[in-house]
């Protein structure tokens, strides 16, 4: 297919051996400033899908991101924050990568090569028409990503997908396309840099927004956070003083007595 593959045309800068270390951080930092602009105009395809998936799951489906390499890790990070956040089960948002999970440190050589893998991988999560598959690539070329999404519209499954090049065969595939066109990155096709940034504010936006409407968030306070550390700890403790008006060691107590800060404030009120 022919098609304008952005990601790879070359640098906007040249001879970059040869700038100064401040030079080089100001170039870099100029072409970030772009990033958000080009997230912003994808707004409108980003809401879309987010109504979509707040329906899916508050009536028992899941959400997937699928990717390979940069976009793999960044979608199962996204992933993985979810339950500590948000205090939603560890099944609810999943994030797989071509390679599985020791990909995640060390890139394997042509996982993303195979056309049938991506869906493979679904399948063992017993993926159904309740759920929605988000494919996240750059290139928008990916057969792993590629072969999923379409494995999956054959199931009638919802997709989407994230990726920085308009008419890509995935932008074409994916029944909900965001399409965040960031131009050339700093170094000709480190797709890692500005596209990364792109996909990972996407990603925020999406995981965020999402558990907000399923209420998540009471405020602007993450009331179901799970109380894995100290600051955590403190944290919903602090909540707990502003919200109940009262001291920060009583506050504690009642946390750690509930496990949650909405427990702990339904409990203290009733």
């Amino acid at each position: 297919m022919d098609f304008e593959k952005i990601t790879e045309q070359s640098s906007n800068y040249n001879q970059l051996e040869h700038m100064s270390i401040h030079e080089l951080l100001t170039n870099i930092n100029k072409e970030d400033a772009t990033v958000h602009l080009a997230v912003q105009r994808a707004i409108p395809q980003i809401e879309k899908i987010v109504q979509l998936i707040v329906e899916k799951l508050a009536n028992g489906g899941r959400l997937f991101y699928i990717g390979s390499g940069t976009s793999g890790r960044l979608g199962v990070v996204d992933a993985s924050e979810c339950p500590p956040t948000f205090g939603v089960s560890d099944d609810l948002v999943i994030g797989i990568i071509a390679g599985g999970d020791k990909a995640i440190r060390k890139a394997v050589e042509h996982a993303e090569d195979s056309y049938d893998q991506g869906w493979l991988d679904l399948k063992q999560h017993h993926i159904t028409d309740e759920d929605v598959v988000i494919g996240i690539a750059a290139s928008g070329t990916t057969p792993y990503v590629l072969g999923a999404i379409e494995k999956a519209n054959e199931h009638g499954i919802i997709t989407a997908c994230i990726t920085m090049n308009q008419g890509s065969p995935l932008a074409l595939s994916a029944k909900y396309p965001i399409v965040v066109v960031v131009g050339p990155e700093f170094v000709t096709g480190s797709s890692r840099m500005k596209a990364g940034t792109a996909q990972k504010l996407v990603l925020n936006m999406i995981s965020t927004s999402t558990m907000i409407q399923l209420g998540r968030v009471v405020g602007n306070k993450m009331v179901d956070m799970q109380l894995t550390n100290h600051k955590l700890i403190d944290r919903g403790s602090k909540m707990l003083v502003e919200e109940l008006q009262i001291s920060y060691d009583e506050a504690k107590k009642l946390l750690l007595q509930y496990g949650s800060v909405r427990t702990a404030v339904a409990n203290f009120k009733q």
